[in-house]
């Protein structure tokens, strides 16, 4: 399925958290604190008063409750607005 954001927002495929401890126990999905990365799968087109700064591919981090959470072909992605994202990661 393809998922093209409108205006300000952009598509997020969202990074999954690591699922044990250094010591080896096993975080259940329900523990686990809300990831706040992910990397930059679509962008919508913008507007003149928010424009879009990332590119597809790209790494971000983003405000903990912002948007909206997706599935796509079994994939969790995020559609945000372009001012959610915090910064890109390098």
């Amino acid at each position: 399925m393809k998922v093209k954001p409108l205006a300000d927002r952009v598509l997020v495929k969202l990074e999954k958290n690591e699922a044990k401890t250094a010591g080896g126990i096993i975080i259940p999905d329900t523990a686990q604190e809300k990831t706040q990365q992910g990397t930059i799968a679509e962008v919508g087109p913008g507007t003149e008063k928010d424009p879009i700064t990332v590119k597809p591919g790209q790494k971000v981090m983003y405000d903990k409750y912002a948007g909206a959470q997706i599935k796509i072909d079994g994939a969790d992605f995020l559609v945000i607005k372009m001012s959610d994202i915090i910064c890109v990661i390098e």
